[in-house]
């Protein structure tokens, strides 16, 4: 069973998850299962506008212009991270493949370059409906860091949001919401 879904995860990095990083850059995946329905997961992970609710660095999010493919949004970060804010663009939401792509264009952290996809595929946990989560990434490594220090780095967030939206989820599942309310 562990192997048949490794290579599942695999066959969704190869469909969905391409990034033709140069010599000075480093990617990776990042895969997390959830014990919630794919509608609520999705519902969370498709709000651009709103990534504070379930990124907890996030304070505040506005969105310049209408909400779609090539909008950008400036994000305040919550003390306790190297960074103060961030502009990011909206590069791809595809509601029926359950993909988001986003790319960071600037912002007062050491994230150059940097874009990640994030997609959504339904799996039953336990007898019950759940979610895995892929998200993906490639960045820039910043002078005086390795790739392993980079990548470390970037995990580590990610890993912190994954973890997150995985609590909020499981929370609103347990409450009986389907979607999110907002």
């Amino acid at each position: 069973m562990v192997e048949a879904q490794m290579m599942m995860e695999a066959q969704y990095v190869l469909s969905h998850h391409r990034h033709h990083p140069s010599d000075n850059q480093c990617t990776s995946a990042i895969v997390k299962h959830i014990k919630a329905p794919i509608n609520l997961v999705w519902s969370l992970v498709r709000s651009f506008d709103q990534p504070q609710k379930y990124k907890p660095f996030v304070s505040r999010c506005s969105v310049q212009g209408d909400f779609k493919i090539g909008s950008v949004r400036e994000v305040n970060v919550k003390s306790g991270l190297p960074a103060t804010t961030s502009t990011e663009r909206l590069e791809l939401l595809d509601d029926e493949e359950h993909i988001l792509s986003i790319r960071i264009l600037g912002g007062d952290h050491r994230l150059k370059n940097y874009s990640s996809i994030i997609t959504v595929h339904p799996e039953v946990i336990e007898g019950r409906p759940g979610t895995l989560v892929i998200e993906s990434f490639v960045v820039d490594v910043p002078e005086g860091n390795t790739k392993d220090e980079t990548c470390c780095f970037v995990h580590a967030l990610i890993n912190f949001n994954l973890k997150s939206l995985a609590d909020v989820s499981e929370r609103m599942a347990m409450q009986g919401q389907n979607e999110d309310p907002n």
